[in-house]
C-alpha cells in the first residue's frame, strides 16, 4: 500500500516497495528523512562524502554509514554510498548502481548542499548579515556547484529511472530549499540559490509532467530549535504516499504547512509553525 489516509498515524505510512535516495543524509534533515522513509519501509540509499573512516574534513559528527545502521536499528533498510554530489562520475555511479540493484526508483530527495564552509587560507567572514560586496565569491560558487547543480545533476541521473513504469503510482522528486515566504533570508549568495533551487523544481515539474512524475520543493523551520529533523521526513513521507501528488508538482511548499494539510505532527505531537522573517520596510 502506498496511500497516505488524512488522519492517520505517520507511523502507518506505508512505503514497502518503495526504491528512495536521499543525498546528503550524513546528518541534519538527510539523515532525519532517512530515517522516516526506512521506518515507513522503503528501501533508502543514504548518500555523502563522510564515511566511517573518513568524517567531515569540517568536523562535523555524522557519517552515511552511521545513518544506515541508525535506520536499521529502526528496522528499516539503507545502503549507504559514498559520493561527491560535486563530481559527475560519482554521480553517474550511483544512478548506474541503483539500475542494476532495483531496476527502478521511486523517489528523489535532493538534500546535498554547500559553500557554508569557511576557507582556512581566507579570512573569516560570517555568513549572515554581511552585504553581498563583502561576501567571499566563492561562497556563491560552493552553493551554485555543491548546491543548485548538484540538486540538477542528480535529477538528471534520476529521471530516466523516475520515469520507467509509472502506471502504478507517480514518481517524484523533493528538492529541500530555506524559505521565509518572499522575506529575505540575510545572504544574497544564499538567497538567489535558495530561490534559483525552487525555481529549477518547477521547471523540471513541467519536464516530468507527462511522465507521471511530479517535482517540488520543500522548507524545513528551524531544524532543531522548534522542530525535529524527522519532521521533514514526515513531510517527504506522506507526499511519496500521496496517489494525488501530481497535483502538487512544480510548487514550493513548507513542512508546517504539510503537517496541517495532512494532518501529521513532529515526533513529539506537536505541529511547530513554518520558518518565516518579517519583510523589510
Amino acid at each position: 500500500m502506498f496511500v497516505y489516509n488524512r488522519g492517520m498515524s505517520i507511523l502507518d505510512v506505508d512505503l514497502s516497495g518503495t526504491v528512495a535516495v536521499v543525498t546528503g543524509a550524513s546528518r541534519g534533515a538527510g539523515l532525519g528523512i532517512a530515517l522516516v522513509l526506512g521506518e515507513a519501509g522503503a528501501t533508502v540509499y543514504v548518500t555523502g562524502r563522510s564515511v566511517t573512516g573518513a568524517p567531515s574534513d569540517r568536523g562535523r559528527e555524522g557519517t552515511i554509514d552511521e545513518t544506515a545502521q541508525a535506520v536499521a536499528q529502526r528496522g528499516g533498510c539503507a545502503i549507504p554510498v559514498r559520493c561527491d554530489h560535486t563530481d559527475d562520475n560519482d554521480v553517474q555511479s550511483l544512478f548506474e548502481r541503483i539500475c542494476r540493484e532495483q531496476g527502478r526508483l521511486d523517489l528523489l530527495v535532493n538534500n546535498a548542499w554547500g559553500g557554508y564552509e569557511q576557507r582556512r587560507d581566507e579570512p573569516e567572514v560570517a555568513f549572515f548579515g554581511i552585504p553581498f560586496w563583502e561576501q567571499p565569491l566563492w561562497r556563491w560558487d560552493g552553493m551554485f556547484t555543491a548546491g543548485v547543480r548538484a540538486h540538477l545533476l542528480a535529477s538528471r541521473h534520476a529521471a530516466p529511472l523516475l520515469i520507467q513504469d509509472r502506471a502504478a503510482r507517480p514518481g517524484l522528486i523533493v528538492s529541500t530549499i530555506a524559505w521565509a515566504f518572499g522575506a529575505y533570508l540575510g545572504n544574497v549568495l544564499y538567497d538567489t540559490a535558495k530561490a534559483a533551487t525552487a525555481r529549477m523544481a518547477f521547471g523540471m515539474a513541467e519536464d516530468l509532467r507527462p511522465h507521471g512524475v511530479a517535482a517540488m520543493a520543500l522548507a524545513p523551520g528551524h531544524l532543531g530549535v522548534n522542530e525535529t529533523r524527522e519532521y521533514i521526513g514526515r513531510a517527504i513521507a506522506t507526499l511519496a504516499a500521496d496517489p494525488a501528488i501530481m497535483t502538487r508538482t512544480g510548487t514550493s511548499v513548507t513542512v508546517g504547512e504539510l503537517a496541517r494539510e495532512y494532518d501529521f505532527t513532529d515526533v513529539d505531537g506537536t505541529q511547530p509553525e513554518p520558518f518565516a522573517l518579517p519583510r523589510r520596510g
